[in-house]
């Protein structure tokens, strides 16, 4: 079975954020998201992976077997956009969407080229409707790390 390659680092996030982003403004929005999604998850922001910050964690298991552990919410501040990974697939998340803002919706990550182009008040919503979810349909949703 495949080793899940976004796992806790124990790197720096602001060392991370000071060294990899090399656009002022990106680094500016993602000092934003970092407080933003602090405060909404209540948990302090760790590395995932190379270049995903990630808030909180949750054990998943699929139906094939393969299981692992993830932020319950995170992000990443590509070169292109930020990849968002904030979202669960739900009515009440869906219906959201239509309020966001400019964004474009990927595989398992929404994708925001600057926090200026979305309502980040629907966005703390669609967040707190993932947390909500997945602390009803995952193993340890909302453990404190």
């Amino acid at each position: 079975m495949a080793k899940t390659k976004t796992e806790y680092t124990g790197a720096d996030v602001l060392d991370f954020i000071s060294s990899y982003v090399d656009n002022e403004q990106k680094k500016a929005d993602s000092f934003q998201l970092v407080t933003l999604l602090c405060e909404w998850s209540g948990f302090k922001p760790k590395m995932w992976g190379p270049t995903i910050i990630g808030f909180g964690n949750y054990h998943y298991k699929y139906a094939s077997g393969h299981e692992g552990d993830a932020p319950m919410l995170g992000f990443s501040p590509r070169k292109a956009a930020f990849s968002l990974y904030v979202y669960s697939q739900t009515e009440s998340s869906e219906q959201l969407l239509a309020s966001l803002g400019k964004f474009k919706m990927g595989k398992a990550c929404m994708y925001v080229k600057k926090l200026s182009d979305i309502n980040t008040s629907v966005l703390k919503e669609i967040c707190m409707e993932s947390i909500k979810y997945l602390n009803e349909h995952h193993e340890c949703a909302c453990r404190k790390e």
